[in-house]
């Protein structure tokens, strides 16, 4: 089991990702970005690890299926 200490709250999760935390909570739902729930209190909480791996994963490049002319 992690530990609370492990998890950072929305508002900071938001400022390292450069996103909302609208944005944020819309991804997490979505599925895109892992995301736990804290059951006291309902907060959405991430693990840098996480969030390190959305930034990885967002800076891949799309490669282009384009046919030459």
């Amino acid at each position: 089991m992690r530990k609370l200490h492990e998890y950072m709250k929305i508002a900071e999760a938001s400022q390292i990702l450069g996103a909302s935390q609208n944005t944020l909570r819309k991804w997490a739902d979505e599925g895109r970005i892992a995301a736990s729930v804290n059951p006291a209190n309902g907060y959405r909480l991430f693990r840098r690890e996480d969030l390190e791996k959305f930034l990885r994963e967002a800076a891949k490049p799309v490669s282009s299926k384009r046919k030459p002319k």
